[in-house]
């Protein structure tokens, strides 16, 4: 090799190493990372909230009320913590959907937390109804 070539050769690898160093290599963010972790207790509250008020409900409709009140305060509060807390946790996010911050987690909290206030507020005015009745 001629000594223009090794030089142009060396100095192309001596300008080309800070631009290659520049380059950052992104994964793709799979499993449970920490900013996973709080959204997806909190989708699970909010899912706890659906099963409690939708299972509350059913047993008012078979005419079993039972405990009604206690199954329609469980779904209420729940249902209002995972709302509340899937809000709190979207609005401080730092990322969109894949990076790793549990914001897909945060939107199925704040739905499911809205569907579990709402299963709780039927279920609490036909145990009302009901009551009212017998």
């Amino acid at each position: 090799m001629s000594a223009a070539v090794l030089t142009t050769l060396v100095t192309g690898i001596a300008f080309a190493a800070p631009a290659a160093a520049a380059v950052q290599q992104t994964a793709a963010v799979t499993g449970m990372t920490s900013g996973r972790v709080a959204p997806s207790l909190t989708a699970l509250v909010s899912l706890f909230s659906v099963v409690i008020g939708g299972s509350t409900l059913t047993r008012i409709a078979r005419g079993r009320a039972g405990n009604a009140r206690r199954g329609a305060t469980a779904g209420l509060v729940s249902g209002l913590i995972g709302l509340v807390l899937g809000s709190v946790l979207t609005a401080t996010a730092a990322g969109g959907p894949g990076t790793g911050n549990g914001i897909v987690a945060s939107w199925a909290a704040m739905g499911l937390g809205t569907i579990g206030l709402i299963l709780g507020g039927l279920v609490l005015n036909r145990s009302r109804d009901t009551v009212g009745h017998e």
